[in-house]
């Protein structure tokens, strides 16, 4: 047992590999089926990562590294870690290091960005519904429209029982539009133009907080830099990562649309 300027309790280092809760890390140590360096631990005992923890006899496996990715979608690639799920999110990406997992959601008939990871705490972290952070979206719509759509769109239209939050739309052609979101309702952008009698035929996400799709081809991944972690941290800073906010419902489940042509299967690369 070391004491140091990294130390944690032993608690919460157990909680941080993903076995158990604090609170059920708490009742293995009390209950004397944690060894740190070989000997019993005691509650409120400080470790790092360099003691050698078993609990009941086992060695404890460390928290892995956290990893962060940033890929985009095709049409077809359903955001789901279910293995039963035909074209998961996670056989689609192919990454070969750990088991990894969407930060929220794009419905499989969308296609674009969307960010993975292995790290739990910042998921919930970034999803909390109170943080507001902003998506931004390409969409393009079966027929023209004018300014009085866009003024609409933006201003907040009445679905879900709601009506949406004010939001940033700009008209790129005749019928598409660029709109920036802070907030996350099922289908929200497909049940706002389908209120104003307009129907989707195409909407790619381009942009989460600070991070952009960039140059990522369909199909395509890579891992997020040093400095792109560092401002979405800044972004996240006052936001808690709590199991409350993890029961938080998330947005894009929808059942696939009726005669969706999914795109060839493409091969997924880091670039």
């Amino acid at each position: 047992m070391t004491t140091s300027n990294n130390t944690k309790r032993l608690n919460k280092f157990i909680s941080e590999t993903g076995i158990c809760s604090r609170r059920e890390a708490d009742r293995l140590i009390e209950d004397g089926l944690v060894t740190v360096n070989g000997r019993v631990a005691d509650l409120g005992v400080q470790v790092t990562a360099d003691d050698h923890i078993k609990v009941r006899g086992k060695p404890l496996k460390t928290k892995p590294v956290p990893v962060y990715i940033a890929y985009n979608k095709p049409v077809g690639i359903t955001s789901t870690t279910d293995s039963q799920v035909p074209d998961n999110i996670v056989k689609a990406v192919n990454y070969k290091k750990g088991r990894i997992f969407p930060i929220g959601r794009l419905d499989k008939p969308s296609e674009g960005l969307i960010l993975l990871t292995n790290d739990g705490d910042i998921v919930n972290r970034i999803l909390r519904a109170g943080n507001a952070h902003e998506k931004e979206y390409v969409v393009t719509v079966d027929r023209p429209f004018g300014p009085d759509f866009i003024k609409r769109m933006a201003a907040g239209v009445p679905i879900l029982d709601t009506v949406t939050l004010p939001c940033k739309v700009r008209q790129l052609s005749a019928n598409s539009f660029n709109i920036i979101l802070t907030q996350g309702l099922n289908r929200q952008i497909r049940r706002m133009t389908e209120y104003l009698g307009y129907e989707v035929t195409r909407l790619k996400r381009i942009r989460i907080m600070n991070i952009s799709l960039g140059h990522l081809k369909s199909g395509q991944w890579r891992l997020l830099d040093h400095q792109e972690m560092s401002l979405i941290q800044a972004m996240i800073a006052d936001s808690s990562g709590t199991e409350e906010a993890s029961k938080i419902k998330q947005p894009f489940t929808r059942a696939p649309l009726k005669n969706q042509k999914i795109s060839a299967k493409k091969k997924t690369s880091r670039r």
